[in-house]
């Protein structure tokens, strides 16, 4: 029998039962129901002494309201991600694979914003002081004056916080805290929900930046309840493919600045290294361009970036044909296929396909099908594209290639490296001596890469 005031709360959603089950009704996960003990009933506020003697105060959309002042940490790609610098009082959580780099990423930041004159603090829940100090002296940061801490009591850490006044303070990382108001388990739904609300207060009241490190689980997604997320002012995600030095900072949720922006490093002996032209590392510059080579020109956030899409056509050796895919939605894959298939004429249906995003680099931006569809059918026609081309363009079930947004930028970074042909929807603009093709269906695509006319 259930204890006094026991609830079950779902270790994967967050959702909260008053009896157990063995599968979760919300989210559908087994045995994912923990009991936990609340400190207070379900929907029992405490009474606001504020509320008793101020009203509701309203304002117009009109009044002038000043830009957020930031702290410039030194790393510029992670304030690029920030929106320009770490606004005071704000909360950021940082998620990311394990061994990606997210407490090497953090401590760099923290040491540099300190040596820039900011009064920075990193709290470390799951290594020593000693290990954290060792870090640094690797990275060459021994000398930035930033306080160390290693602890995992949220109690003992907020009256820490109080009693110093920091600017920018690292937590690493929420799953490893834990309160004794609650008796759940650190790691829990409800110990995450209650460290995470309970610096967020702090951060708003005391005007300190906090950032929060985040687990992820085998999907990628945050581990705890999926509030923490609304909770926090800016979501980043620091992503990375195993075997490739490239790391990628992307921002999620950003209530200071732009989503989908992105920061790129370079992991070495030293720490992350930034990147300040990623395009000249995601293409291959030496040689002729291989048959099943495309070079995208994409937009991350507002940035662009040219990246090459590598693909294979093979014969199957089996009965049923593999289709691999990295660095791109494999059910996107299918459609580019599909539509390959049925309105260009090209019979990949028996054939192992293979397609790879160069450097690690995951693209999410459907302006990508065009590039993709190119790869394929230089592989598929065995002909190669100019080694001066890139590729983009959005593609409709019907075989139409459609107008994707930002073409001008996209063709800039493009000429900047040398590229002078683009193969793209039929309104592009090449402007001044840009060589431009135009294409409004797939098919007149497929054919001018299979006769290899470009002029």
């Amino acid at each position: 029998m259930a204890r006094d005031g026991a609830v079950y709360a779902c270790q994967s959603c967050g959702a909260v039962q008053t009896k157990w089950a063995g599968q979760c009704p919300a989210c559908s996960a087994w045995n994912s129901l923990v009991e936990e003990l609340q400190s207070r009933p379900p929907g029992a506020l405490a009474p606001s002494k504020a509320s008793r003697t101020r009203g509701l105060v309203f304002e117009g959309l009109e009044d002038e309201t000043p830009a957020p002042p930031r702290i410039a940490t030194g790393v510029e790609e992670f304030d690029r991600v920030c929106g320009g610098g770490v606004v005071p009082g704000s909360a950021i959580l940082l998620g990311g694979d394990p061994g990606v780099g997210k407490s090497t990423l953090l401590l760099q930041v923290a040491a540099q914003a300190a040596l820039r004159g900011a009064r920075c603090a990193y709290i470390s829940g799951e290594e020593a002081v000693e290990q954290v100090r060792a870090r640094a002296q690797r990275m060459g940061l021994a000398d930035a004056p930033v306080k160390l801490a290693a602890e995992t009591s949220l109690r003992d850490i907020v009256d820490g916080l109080k009693r110093e006044g920091f600017d920018l303070v690292v937590i690493d990382s929420i799953q490893t805290l834990w309160s004794d108001a609650h008796e759940a388990g650190p790691g829990s739904v409800t110990q995450v929900r209650a460290a995470t609300g309970e610096l967020v207060r702090l951060a708003k009241k005391r005007g300190v930046a906090i950032v929060l490190v985040g687990h992820v689980t085998k999907e990628g997604t945050i581990a705890g309840p999926r509030v923490i997320e609304h909770m926090v002012d800016a979501v980043l995600a620091f992503e990375g493919e195993r075997g490739y030095p490239f790391r990628i900072l992307r921002g999620a949720k950003n209530r200071f600045g732009a989503t989908d922006e992105i920061g790129v490093f370079e992991m070495g002996d030293a720490g992350l290294a930034e990147v300040k032209n990623p395009s000249a590392l995601f293409l291959n510059t030496s040689g002729e361009r291989a048959a099943g080579a495309a070079v995208f020109a994409g937009i991350e956030g507002s940035r662009p970036v040219l990246v090459e899409f590598q693909a294979l056509v093979a014969p199957s050796a089996y009965g049923t044909p593999r289709r691999a895919v990295v660095g791109w939605d494999n059910g996107r894959l299918a459609m580019v296929l599909a539509v390959l298939e049925a309105r260009c004429g090209l019979s990949l249906g028996d054939r192992d396909v293979y397609l790879n995003v160069a450097g690690g680099l995951r693209i999410t931006e459907p302006a990508a099908d065009l590039a993709a569809a190119a790869a394929l059918a230089s592989s598929a026609l065995d002909e190669a594209l100019p080694q001066d081309c890139v590729v983009f363009g959005e593609i409709s079930l019907s075989g139409e290639v459609r107008s994707v947004s930002r073409m001008d930028a996209r063709l800039k970074e493009a000429a900047k490296l040398g590229f002078r042909r683009a193969l793209g929807p039929a309104d592009l603009d090449g402007g001044g001596a840009r060589e431009v093709v135009g294409v409004s269906r797939l098919a007149d695509a497929v054919r001018r890469i299979g006769e290899g006319g470009w002029n």
